[in-house]
């Protein structure tokens, strides 16, 4: 697996729109905060066209991400936001030029389809705060920081308190490569070739809006698709804008718990990842290492 290059001063970067519209200022903020860690960024041409639900039609949105693929100048391509329409453009791209020279592409949420084709190519991707978060939180927010750091060629290490509200963690260490994302995204990849499940591989994820009998489902899904016998280690990040179903048979994370239970990895309930302010960023595709501890958890790239 490829690991994009260490950004340097007056290295490009771009911000694109690959799925859903999103305002002008927004994109601008995200820029501003771009420019000032010494880069050179500017925004593709339909970043913020607008067509129903989307930023532009897919011809559009497919020429601003290939374009940025194909451009041998551009280091970094920053998504403005998710939301919905990258799996319009996934059979669309050509991904040779980037297989030559990989290229941060950063993001979460719809672009969870992303991250999965590019490992298909052996690339490794940041799933992280886009546009939407820079220009709400700024340049001194910590998952902000944590993104140039590691984009800057820091590694990726955090130390995870448990506290007494996620009791549900199971022990143990893990070491494998990081795949997965945005549950719903990635479960509509099962089967597709632009979905290659690692051997060994610690599987992530999170998800937004999704009542607790869809997630149970999804996990479901994942458990007869044969992942949980594959993988070496679980992170459950932010499950987020839900109400508990009180006619479910336990509640959400504990039915999560209890899907994985006659499994032997390790599970890290309530990572700080997602579509939250502590959005920490993480390296798909790349070799994770992962403890979880009786007061703390730690993940390590």
């Amino acid at each position: 697996m490829k690991r994009p290059p260490t950004l340097h001063f007056n290295d490009r970067a771009v911000i694109l729109s690959p799925a859903g519209k999103i305002e002008g200022y927004i994109v601008q903020d995200a820029a501003d905060v771009l420019e000032n860690w010494g880069l050179r960024p500017k925004i593709s041409e339909n970043a913020l066209c607008d067509e129903g639900r989307f930023s532009g039609s897919v011809k559009q949105r497919l020429s601003d991400l290939q374009n940025a693929f194909d451009d041998p100048l551009i280091k970094l391509i920053l998504c403005s936001r998710g939301g919905y329409g990258m799996i319009h453009l996934i059979e669309k791209l050509n991904f040779s030029e980037i297989r030559k020279n990989p290229k941060w592409v950063v993001g979460y949420s719809d672009i969870t389809s992303l991250h999965a084709a590019l490992q298909t190519h052996g690339i490794a991707s940041l799933h992280g705060p886009m546009a939407q978060h820079f220009s709400d939180e700024g340049a001194g927010d910590i998952s902000v920081r944590y993104t140039k750091s590691i984009l800057a060629g820091q590694p990726v290490k955090y130390r995870i308190p448990v506290g007494n509200n996620f009791p549900l963690n199971r022990k143990g260490s893990a070491r494998g490569r990081l795949f997965g994302g945005n549950l719903s995204v990635f479960c509509s990849l099962l089967g597709s070739k632009y979905l290659k499940i690692p051997r060994g591989g610690i599987l992530f994820i999170e998800d937004i809006g999704e009542a607790p009998y869809r997630v149970d489902r999804m996990i479901y899904q994942l458990k007869l698709a044969g992942i949980f016998r594959k993988i070496n280690g679980l992170i459950v990040g932010q499950f987020t804008g839900y109400e508990e179903d009180n006619l479910m048979y336990a509640p959400l994370h504990q039915s999560i718990w209890e899907a994985v239970n006659e499994y032997d990895f390790p599970v890290c309930f309530n990572f700080p990842a997602g579509h939250v302010r502590l959005n920490f960023p993480l390296l798909m595709g790349a070799t994770a290492i992962l403890r979880v501890e009786n007061d703390f958890s730690s993940f390590v790239q």
